[in-house]
Parts: structure tokens; C-alpha cells; sequence
């Protein structure tokens, strides 16, 4: 059996077919930067470096969080019901690293968005969506 070799060489751009431009938007949803770098846009390296930034600092501030959660950090007590400021700072000190990684995820998925509303303006609007049936 012969092995299938990868390449991360980004292909020469080219004009698109409206499946094609559809294709490559469909993959930036599902992994953004994908669908760019099919096109040949070379931003869709960043893009796929912001989403995986944004997947790794999520996981990993997650953790501390999670055993913060199961040690009964967040459960209100007394002290916490007496001063709800110092709960609310509590929970932002723990959340915060999670929900940065989740914004940052977003916005390289607005990021890719972006990129594959210009790759399907530039495709010719000709033959319409595929038929099904």
C-alpha cells in the first residue's frame, strides 16, 4: 500500500467555482483556516493558529478551574453570602483563563467567517447551488 503524503504548502490561488468557494466555507466553520488555505489564502494559517491557541489555553486553564469547582470553591458559604464581591472575584480569578481561550476560538471562527464571505463574493454567482434529488 502506498503512503499518502501531506503537504502544508499552501496551493497557488485561483478562481473558484461556486461548489468549490461553498466547500471551502463549509471547512472553516468546521476548523477555521481550513477552508482559507484550500482557497490558497495564506491567512488561513493565522487563523488556524488562533483557533488552536484558543482550544489549548481553554483546556488548560480549565483544569485548575474544574478542581477549584470540585474542592467547593464554588459553592457559596457563609463567608461568601456576607461579602459577594469577594465570591464574584473568586469566580472571575478561575473563569477568566477559560473564557478568553473560548473568545479567542470565536474569533478566529468570525476571523475564517470573514474570509470565506470574500472567497464566495469572488466566485462566479453562475449554475446556482447543487441540485439535490
Amino acid at each position: 500500500m502506498k503512503a499518502v503524503k501531506g503537504s502544508f504548502k499552501l496551493h497557488a490561488r485561483r478562481q473558484l467555482n461556486r461548489s468549490e468557494a461553498w466547500a471551502c466555507f463549509t471547512a472553516n466553520l468546521a476548523l477555521p483556516g481550513s477552508g482559507s488555505l484550500a482557497a490558497g489564502r495564506g491567512i488561513g494559517y493565522l487563523q488556524m493558529a488562533a483557533a488552536f491557541a484558543g482550544m489549548i489555553l481553554t483546556i488548560v486553564t480549565a483544569i485548575p478551574m474544574f478542581q477549584w469547582v470540585a474542592s467547593g470553591g464554588g459553592t457559596p458559604s457563609p463567608q461568601s453570602m456576607d461579602d459577594p464581591i469577594q465570591a464574584m472575584t473568586d469566580l472571575w480569578i478561575h473563569a477568566r483563563g477559560p473564557l478568553a481561550g473560548i473568545g479567542l476560538f470565536a474569533a478566529s471562527i468570525l476571523w475564517a467567517l470573514v474570509t470565506s464571505l470574500a472567497i464566495l463574493a469572488g466566485a462566479p454567482k453562475q449554475g446556482g447551488p447543487p441540485k439535490i434529488g
